[in-house]
């Protein structure tokens, strides 16, 4: 039995590559090959594919936007991500918002199909330079000293809300439907949450948030 495989990459070039990859490669067999992240989860319950490789960075539906979709309604789905670039941000973001493995482009085939099969088997991969960068994230929040009881941030409930989705990976279109409010109305609430936690990136909130029990 081979391991379906689903992939989402804008760049056609380099889907073509993989998809010929996988469909060529014994033990594996492709999906589906789309273009970009919208209507994800469509495309997976009718591709039913056993793991899925997710380009990062792509236009509409970004591949972080696509992995909380896709992790809402089938949460035992692996997905690794894929990109081209070492950001501390974005990595973070994908780890909480639920990717099963987190590898480079540059990857030889070799590596890409070893890394799908750990991912199927129930493992983590990670391109050692990824695997060094959560290392140092995970880190430098053990160094951080925890709140105490006393720091509460003066958050709103509402703001509380707010940090809530973002932890669990939501965008601000996705907050602000979930609120029943504007995507101004949730920009205007972060910037109010960046403020009172003292930090200046989503990724700082959210990780603040984990760290010190917030939400």
């Amino acid at each position: 039995m081979s391991v379906r495989v689903a992939i989402f990459e804008d760049n056609k070039k380099y889907r073509d590559s993989l998809s010929v990859l996988i469909d060529g490669s014994p033990g594996f067999s492709l999906a589906g090959a789309f273009e970009d992240g919208r209507d994800a989860t469509d495309k997976i319950s009718k591709c039913q594919p056993d793991v899925v490789l997710m380009d990062i960075e792509m236009p509409g539906v970004n591949g972080i936007d696509a992995l909380v979709e896709i992790k809402n309604k089938f949460p035992d789905l692996s997905v690794i991500m894929q990109t081209v670039f070492e950001d501390d941000a974005k990595i973070f973001e994908a780890i909480c918002s639920g990717a099963s493995g987190y590898i480079l482009k540059n990857m030889p085939p070799a590596g890409i199909l070893e890394a799908v099969m750990e991912t199927y088997q129930g493992g983590a991969p990670m391109s050692p330079v990824i695997a060094k960068k959560v290392l140092r994230l995970l880190q430098l929040q053990k160094e951080q000293p925890l709140v105490t009881a006393s720091q509460t941030f003066e958050l709103t409930p509402r703001e509380k809300e707010v940090l809530t989705f973002m932890v669990s990976g939501m965008s601000y279109k996705m907050i602000a439907d979930r609120c029943g409010i504007t995507f101004e109305t949730v920009r205007s609430h972060i910037n109010n949450i960046y403020k009172k936690l003292h930090v200046v990136t989503m990724t700082e909130a959210v990780a603040k948030a984990i760290r010190q029990k917030i939400v």
